[in-house]
């Protein structure tokens, strides 16, 4: 059933809405989950039926630095809106908080967070220019630290074409291998600070980490209507981690005889995102390729201010993190001029993570009429009233 009230679900965090009532229920610790989203989202939401709508989920709310806070309480409404019950906790990370107390994610912190269903982030960082935080240690110490401890193997991420962009037609999904690579920091420093430095950054790739990555990614594209996944990599030069990664696409393919699959160089794919977006359905790659090519594909899409993410642990051994692709931006944090609408749809994906299909798919669409609908170029009223056009076509 629904009661109408003012919910103060996190600290900081607080909206009037339709809010469904339920017991509360464990979220399922163990199967797969690939998530949709865009234009195929809404189409996959609809067939899959009704939302659970009877459970209450215990999310952890990280409002993060910058704008982070005001974006993540629209998407806060927005799931109110759609009837999903939240049990939430505020979690105070990010630069403010580090500077705060020298603190970047506490032990106690990190064992708290595995008790949730799932993690929603805004974002953190310090203003551009800042020396304030040490560079690299937000990333490595908190972003990273959560993706390795919690074994968020698949960042997903997907793009749709909103209107006035370089593609409004595009319509796929990047699946970033994103607990190893080059970011798991295997490397060092010789004679540092000498005239005979040297600096080794190594990529470590496995079996088992690049099987899951790929099989999730062959998994995803054989419920998609197109069903075709291209590897992205550099196999031609990165000739060990590249043949690792296309023998394991080939070896994995076998047992998905109805999706077609082809391969792409990185740099090629560079250009194939801003000539030819439309070509794509499901992108596999690694984690460094990965990282680039979705800023790429943000901007090909409409803007990194739309583009949504999912930092999934598929296998369900802990709680699934969702973020905006976005940073801090402090320059306009407080002014009302943040545009919600990628933090709204990553707390999409963590509806349908969450098996909220239903819920999800009305979020995904109220998105996507609300841009179709709002002229090209012109700019967004306010924070909270995007928000709230959202909400309303709930």
């Amino acid at each position: 059933m629904c009661a109408s009230s003012t919910v103060h679900l996190v600290d900081g965090f607080s909206f009037s809405g339709e809010v469904r009532v339920g017991a509360e229920r464990p979220v399922g610790k163990s199967g797969r989950w690939a998530g949709r989203a865009g234009k195929s989202a809404g189409r996959a939401g609809e067939e899959q039926g009704a939302s659970v709508g009877t459970a209450t989920y215990r999310v952890a709310v990280i409002g993060g630095d910058g704008i982070g806070p005001e974006v993540v309480a629209e998407a806060l409404k927005v799931v109110a809106a759609a009837g999903v019950a939240l049990e939430s906790r505020a979690f105070e990370l990010g630069a403010a908080h580090y500077l705060a107390t020298g603190e970047v994610l506490a032990d106690e912190t990190l064992e708290a967070l595995r008790g949730f269903d799932a993690v929603l982030l805004g974002a953190v960082g310090p203003p551009i220019g800042s020396t304030d935080v040490p560079p690299g240690l937000l990333e490595r110490g908190l972003l990273l630290r959560l993706r390795f401890e919690l074994d968020l193997y698949v960042n997903h991420r997907p793009f749709t074409g909103t209107p006035g962009s370089l593609s409004p037609e595009c319509d796929f999904v990047v699946v970033r291998e994103n607990t190893e690579g080059t970011y798991v920091g295997e490397g060092g420093f010789l004679r540092k600070g000498t005239r005979h430095e040297v600096a080794t950054q190594g990529s470590v790739n496995t079996r088992m980490g690049v099987e899951r990555c790929v099989r999730y990614a062959f998994e995803l594209a054989a419920q998609r209507p197109r069903r075709h996944l291209t590897l992205v990599h550099k196999t031609n030069v990165l000739t060990f981690a590249g043949d690792l990664w296309q023998r394991t696409v080939d070896e994995v393919s076998v047992e998905f005889p109805g999706v077609t699959r082809d391969y792409n160089h990185v740099d090629a794919a560079c250009i194939y995102l801003v000539e030819q977006p439309t070509r794509y359905d499901v992108v596999v790659t690694d984690n460094l390729f990965g990282d680039i090519l979705t800023d790429l594909a943000g901007a090909v899409a409409g803007g990194i201010g739309f583009a949504a993410s999912a930092n999934l642990n598929p296998a369900r051994t802990g709680p699934s993190l969702f973020e905006p692709v976005h940073g801090a931006a402090h320059d306009i944090a407080g002014s009302g001029k943040a545009n919600p609408l990628a933090a709204i749809s990553s707390a999409a994906l963590m509806l349908d993570y969450l098996g909220e299909h239903d819920a999800a798919a009305r979020v995904h669409k109220a998105v996507a009429t609300y841009l179709e609908e709002y002229p090209a170029g012109t700019p967004f009223p306010s924070t909270v009233a995007v928000g709230d056009a959202i909400a309303e076509r709930l």
